[in-house]
């Protein structure tokens, strides 16, 4: 899969969860759609982690620490 901004990969966990709830989708494209949308949480997780790793919280001092 390309690389995708968090928010796109978002839209497009969304448009599968939509797909799923579809009453005439095939067991095999849902089984597709399940897999892709796995695909799509691992980057969100992966660029979620990337983002926490990088922010600093401030500690009662007014020092600033690795998150």
């Amino acid at each position: 899969m390309k690389e995708i901004s968090l928010e796109e990969a978002f839209e497009k966990l969304d448009q599968i969860a939509e797909k799923l709830e579809e009453e005439t989708i095939s067991l095999e494209d849902s089984f597709k759609l399940y897999h892709q949308g796995m695909e799509l949480l691992k980057i969100c997780n992966d660029k979620i982690d990337t983002v926490e790793k990088k922010m600093k919280i401030l500690d009662e001092n007014g020092e600033q620490h690795e998150f």
